[in-house]
């Protein structure tokens, strides 16, 4: 019997149907489903295999929503000292999970950035005070980006601060989103009401002294258990939210070097079953799961085939 040929969906697919009306909705949902533990969501730690020869790594992320009938992998690559192309680069296999035949391979990148802000964004929603004002941006890569375009669609800023250790793009940052360019880490999060980490630092850059109380911080770098960008002694003062509590403890360096306690999977609190401890300062972890691409894969290619 011949094979059916998955379709091909290029990074310019993805951006013009994946809109974060959408998107931001269902990852939340699925934050819940995940945190659910009924066997809605059947996900492993994600496999990663360290290629040293090369400074890289190289992960393999399935999942399958069981409730959405919903299966797909990533495949990611991670070169940080990559200069003359993307750190991150991924591609996204949708599969029928009712036959096993691929359904389409997909950009990965671009639905990375996209789905991982959505996620940052519902985080937001739930853990930070009401009617932020300042939101603070420490990083000026694609998450910067995903990021600023996310939460901006939830809230109405009076100003958003960045800060990256590149000035240039620190400036060309500002010059296309309309942030206010900061020359230190300090400077970008004193008024901050929220805070988003996204740089590749393999060590702290954001320190307790320098923050309001009842800030609300969405820290998605230091994706290695041995990197940091948060000082542990900020981590130790916050209420730690993960996406995952089976990752967190083994994937994040946060965590894991600050021997911090996770007091909650956001989704969680999505459900109702754990608080929102919005009148302290809040940490959401985030590494990133499997389902989030899941899903997002679907949405894209549900309004692919529609359209």
């Amino acid at each position: 019997m011949a094979s059916l040929l998955p379709q091909m969906v290029s990074a310019s697919d993805v951006l013009r149907v994946l809109k974060y009306a959408d998107l931001i909705p269902v990852i939340e949902k699925t934050l819940g489903d995940f945190s659910r533990g009924d066997g809605t969501v059947v996900q492993p730690v994600r496999t990663v295999i360290p290629v040293d020869q090369h400074q890289g790594y190289f992960l393999v992320k399935p999942g399958y929503h069981v409730a959405g009938d919903t299966m797909a992998c990533k495949l990611l690559t991670l070169y940080p000292n990559n200069t003359d192309r993307p750190s991150h680069q991924a591609s996204i296999v949708l599969f029928d999970s009712s036959n096993g035949s691929p359904l389409a391979v997909m950009d990965g990148a671009s639905i990375t950035d996209m789905r991982t802000a959505a996620a940052s964004a519902a985080a937001t929603k739930h853990l930070a005070k009401d009617s932020p004002h300042v939101h603070a941006i420490l990083g000026t890569g694609h998450q910067a980006y995903s990021h600023f375009h996310a939460l901006n669609h939830l809230y109405k800023f009076d100003q958003v601060c960045v800060w990256g250790r590149t000035p240039a793009n620190v400036q060309k940052f500002a010059a296309e989103t309309g942030a206010t360019p900061c020359s230190t880490v300090e400077e970008a999060v004193k008024d901050a009401d929220v805070i988003t980490t996204v740089t590749m630092s393999r060590t702290p850059v954001l320190k307790k002294d320098w923050i309001k109380p009842g800030v609300h911080i969405n820290a998605v770098g230091a994706c290695r258990p041995d990197w940091q960008e948060l000082d542990p002694e900020l981590v130790l003062s916050s209420v730690v939210y993960v996406d995952s509590k089976e990752a967190a403890p083994k994937e994040s360096g946060d965590i894991i070097l600050s021997k911090a306690e996770v007091y909650a999977e956001v989704g969680e609190v999505i459900l109702g079953k754990k608080e929102a401890c919005k009148d302290k300062t809040t940490i959401f972890k985030s590494l990133g799961l499997a389902i989030e691409d899941v899903v997002s894969a679907k949405l894209v290619y549900d309004k692919l085939t529609s359209s």
